[in-house]
């Protein structure tokens, strides 16, 4: 298998756990359950797009404002990876089963709390800075994951777009066992991230491209 290809898996195994499409169809449901369906069908579309306007600013924005603090990049991957491993304890365990919050009176139910923090919560947005570091990957790379980054956006949409059906096929049971599936992987690759971190910090910063 190729490196990029070995990149493209993980990238799409990190940003899919975090963002979590599976688990947010069962949230958008129980959210939208009063509104029609068009109402639904354009909750779901603003709220995939505010959360694609957050993560896009998180790849931007993230490390310049970092490196404006002092903060290296192999200290926000150890912090990142150690997050990124309490958030996949949280979906193994049933942390993330319950919803993140009633809308308050007036607010826009796309942006809190779909777009923010469920689509686009901490982890994703970490997972996304540390994914696109640019003392490690090329500006291609960077955009191989930006890539996926949309892919998985665009079928998140898809999901809460078809959320009753989906739900009905699955069921909420169904929906939950996946969700700890990929819990699993997402510990697996936050422990990685980790080591590699680690690893390569006690050899000095890698040289940028």
């Amino acid at each position: 298998m190729s490196p990029l290809l070995i990149k493209i898996c993980k990238d799409f195994a990190t940003i899919w756990t975090t963002i979590d499409p599976i688990g947010n169809v069962a949230i958008f449901a129980g959210l939208t359950a009063s509104l029609t369906r068009t109402e639904r069908h354009r909750t779901a579309l603003r709220a995939t797009l505010y959360a694609a306007v957050i993560l896009v600013v998180a790849v931007v924005a993230g490390q310049i404002i970092l490196d404006a603090i002092g903060i290296r990049m192999h200290s926000l991957k150890v912090a990142g990876g150690i997050i990124l491993f309490l958030f996949a304890l949280k979906m193994l365990f049933g942390g993330l089963d319950s919803k993140p919050g009633s809308p308050e009176a007036g607010r826009d139910l796309a942006v809190f709390p779909l777009a923010v923090p469920s689509i686009a919560g901490p982890g994703a947005m970490m997972a996304v800075i540390v994914l696109t570091d640019n003392d490690v990957y090329t500006v291609p790379e960077q955009a191989e994951t930006g890539i996926v980054l949309v892919v998985v956006l665009l079928v998140t949409y898809i999901f809460l777009r078809f959320s009753d059906i989906i739900l009905r096929v699955i069921g909420r049971q169904g929906a939950a066992v996946l969700v700890r599936v990929m819990g699993i992987i997402l510990a697996s690759l936050a422990v990685e991230i980790v080591l590699t971190a680690l690893a390569v910090g006690s050899w000095g910063p890698v040289a940028p491209h």
